[in-house]
């Protein structure tokens, strides 16, 4: 039983550093240099102190794309071993993204997630998502294909995704917004709970449940592509 329990235990230890990996910053899929229209927000003064962030963030996280990755994350996991089903959700995700900044971000991060996981921590399985997919990559989409042709309960796999979602973006803020680390740091830890509870919300939704409210984030990506001083790609 002991002996069990131990390899149980060792098991969720690696699949959780597995993940960390994946979604740290330090991953190569450069992710610095995009930031999700946060970028233009500043500009038009919609986020300028640590309280205007945290209620952007909160609304893409929740009524945004943060929300939509999240289920298309968790149905191509459900696709697993799928091709037909993967490139269906694949095609859906890439559609989806309101601008060509914003298609930008998703398919270039997902194509380099990928590119690295199948290089780094290469499965059979994996090979096989790589053939079915050989184009362009919804982010989301890479991270729930990997996660499945490495055995990854899905669970896990959504809520640090999440979580990652508000990291990065707060990581872009730290940049381009009058926002210190400590206020970073503080705005992570308040949205952690929202996007833990998001996570679980959407586990098990289908395609049908895909939506977001976010339109002056959607139509900032377009005037974002046209600003004057500018040091992201989105």
């Amino acid at each position: 039983m002991r002996a069990v329990t131990a390899t149980t235990t060792a098991m969720a230890m690696i699949e959780a550093l597995r993940l960390m990996a994946w979604l740290s910053p330090t991953y190569p899929v450069g992710a610095f240099a995009y930031s999700h229209g946060l970028e233009w927000a500043v500009e038009a003064g919609d986020v300028s102190d640590e309280a205007g962030l945290a209620e952007w963030l909160g609304d893409v996280l929740e009524r945004g794309a943060g929300r939509n990755d999240l289920i298309l994350a968790g149905n191509t996991h459900a696709a697993s071993g799928e091709g037909d089903a993967l490139r269906a959700v694949n095609e859906l995700a890439l559609a989806m993204a309101p601008s060509r900044e914003l298609l930008l971000e998703t398919s270039q991060q997902g194509r380099s997630f990928l590119d690295a996981t199948r290089a780094a921590w290469p499965c059979p399985a994996l090979d096989a998502v790589g053939a079915a997919m050989p184009g362009a990559v919804a982010l989301p989409v890479a991270l729930g294909a990997a996660a499945a042709a490495h055995g990854m309960a899905r669970a896990p796999m959504l809520a640090a995704y999440a979580l990652a979602f508000v990291q990065n973006l707060v990581s872009a803020a730290l940049r381009v917004a009058p926002i210190g680390q400590a206020a970073g740091t503080r705005v992570v830890a308040g949205l952690a709970p929202r996007a833990a509870a998001l996570a679980v919300s959407v586990d098990g939704l289908g395609l049908d449940a895909l939506g977001s409210a976010t339109l002056r984030v959607d139509l900032g990506s377009f005037r974002h592509e046209t600003q004057y001083s500018r040091i992201f790609r989105s």
